[in-house]
């Protein structure tokens, strides 16, 4: 956002503590992950009922409400919030691209590619969505892979 007044502090807050249950489960790769809405319901429930029985048993009682509130999910509407939420899909998108760079032309990373551009675009934060459309998307169409990228890339943004 042009101009945008940003809070570092609960900026840093949000990423820092974003992934913190993955301690306990470790980094399940996004197409695992999004395999079907009833096992990212179960995964959300596993890292949400371990990190609460870590807090439970490992932070002293006047510390327990804090770490609650920290560690609940940093994806909100405030501009904090919609940064995570891109730096996040962004994460996404590239771990796809990656792949599909690579040579790796599997269905479920083309709809990740796909769903992860969808998302970044439709994020309202303005100028990150202009400078991510303009800049870094330019330099990704413009590399070679196994698909035809530019042509993907230009279907999805000629949708939002």
């Amino acid at each position: 956002m042009n101009g945008a007044t940003i809070n570092w502090k609960s900026l840093y807050e949000k990423t820092i503590n974003h992934d913190f249950a993955e301690v306990f489960i470790g980094d399940i790769k996004t197409p695992v992950k999004h395999a079907s809405p009833e096992l990212k319901q179960m995964l959300a429930h596993v890292e949400e009922k371990m990190m609460e029985k870590f807090i439970v048993s490992e932070i002293p009682d006047e510390f327990q409400a804090i770490f609650f509130d920290r560690m609940k999910e940093g994806k909100d509407a405030t501009t904090e919030g919609r940064l995570l939420e891109f730096a996040d899909k962004l994460d996404q998108f590239y771990e796809a691209f990656a792949e599909l760079k690579r040579g790796n032309t599997d269905l479920e990373f083309v709809y990740m590619y796909q769903t992860a551009l969808e998302k970044l675009l439709r994020i309202p934060l303005p100028t990150s969505v202009a400078y991510f459309k303009e800049v870094m998307l330019a330099d990704v169409i413009a590399e070679e892979t196994q698909i035809d990228i530019y042509s993907l890339t230009h279907e999805i943004i000629n949708k939002a």
